[in-house]
């Protein structure tokens, strides 16, 4: 079976065809990543716009890279929540459009479920039941997964999300955005336990980072011996290389540490998992990547992305609708979608 997805939650334009929701055939994205950049973030306006610009001429590209017509595919998917309600539009408007002409299935797909059905590309095949950890700049939960068509939320962040979280923190030492990668280059050079910063203490698996952020942002207050009231718009520029690079390496350690601290509980009390997977755009930091496995190989299978599948792309979106379908999933009417900007899993 084979399925084009679209999706265009944020920043990102992206089509792919996926041959029985494992088999790449093609994967195309168009980053704005440039454009936001010189903002320090997205603009959602400017970034529906983009995705008006770019959504045609992608879903052209990945067909014919994938050797298809909108003739020979079986079905079109599309993320229709959660995400910028101007990008969600122009994404969903393409592909119901695409469907009514063609007359094809229509499936409108959640987007944290397909980032963790990225973990299926390429041949990967994780056991259930399992943890899913999907960490990104919008979202950080953990999954649990009895079957392909269960989800049940376990623990989410309370406050801010992860990649969030990097991204002010990137804004304190004065890094550009994106803050994820930035950081994570700059930490390269850094001594991880030159500042310690606090591990918050949150019921069961729940999240929280935004006493992180600030904690990060005090250290540096402190450490030029400024007040708290000095701007870190000030501060970033009295910091030296050293010490922005080993505040960013402190920073991602105690990241990752929470992160891993809070799947190792949820372990701990669903023994019965075979397999924890991580999802979303944090899932391309190195860190946590290496720290994932040092912590569970030796309990179950670990399973990440590909790189090219961690941020936004449209085979991670084919990939679960396939999965949806083969759980029993009915095509959605075109004519009557709506897009949701916000919501969780169900």
């Amino acid at each position: 079976m084979k399925i084009l997805g679209i999706e265009s939650s944020c920043d990102e334009t992206a089509a792919a065809v996926i041959e029985d929701g494992q088999k790449v055939l093609s994967n195309v994205v168009v980053s704005q990543i440039d454009i936001h950049a010189e903002y320090g973030g997205v603009i959602p306006e400017i970034a529906a716009r983009s995705h008006i610009e770019a959504v045609n001429p992608v879903i052209e590209k990945a067909l014919k890279d994938a050797g298809e017509t909108l003739d020979s595919i079986d079905a079109i998917a599309v993320t229709h929540t959660p995400g910028l309600v101007g990008s969600l539009m122009v994404g969903t408007l393409a592909a119901r459009t695409l469907a009514i002409l063609h007359d094809k299935p229509f499936y409108p797909t959640h987007h944290l479920k397909s980032h963790i059905y990225a973990n299926w590309l390429s041949g990967y095949n994780p056991e259930f039941p399992l943890l899913a950890a999907v960490v990104s700049g919008g979202h950080t939960q953990i999954i649990y997964m009895k079957s392909h068509d269960h989800f049940d939320i376990i623990g989410s962040t309370r406050d801010d999300a992860i990649g969030e979280c990097f991204d002010k923190v990137a804004k304190i030492l004065g890094l550009p955005y994106p803050g994820g990668p930035n950081i994570a280059k700059l930490a390269e050079n850094g001594n991880s336990d030159r500042y310690k910063l606090p591990i918050p203490q949150v019921d069961a698996y729940d999240f929280s980072f935004s006493g992180l952020k600030t904690a990060v942002l005090r250290a540096v207050q402190h450490e030029l011996g400024k007040d708290i009231s000095t701007p870190s718009t000030e501060l970033k520029s009295l910091l030296t290389s050293q010490q922005k690079a080993d505040f960013a390496a402190s920073f991602q350690k105690t990241a990752v540490k929470i992160l891993i601290n809070k799947l190792q509980k949820a372990l701990n009390d669903y023994p019965e998992v075979k397999s924890i997977l991580l999802a979303g755009g944090v899932s391309a930091n190195q860190l946590l990547r290496e720290e994932l496995h040092k912590a569970f190989d030796n309990q179950c299978q670990v399973f990440v992305p590909e790189f090219k599948y961690s941020t936004d792309n449209g085979a991670m979106v084919a990939s679960a609708a396939y999965y949806s379908i083969q759980a029993g999933e009915k095509p959605s009417d075109p004519y009557a979608l709506d897009i949701s900007p916000r919501s969780i899993i169900c």
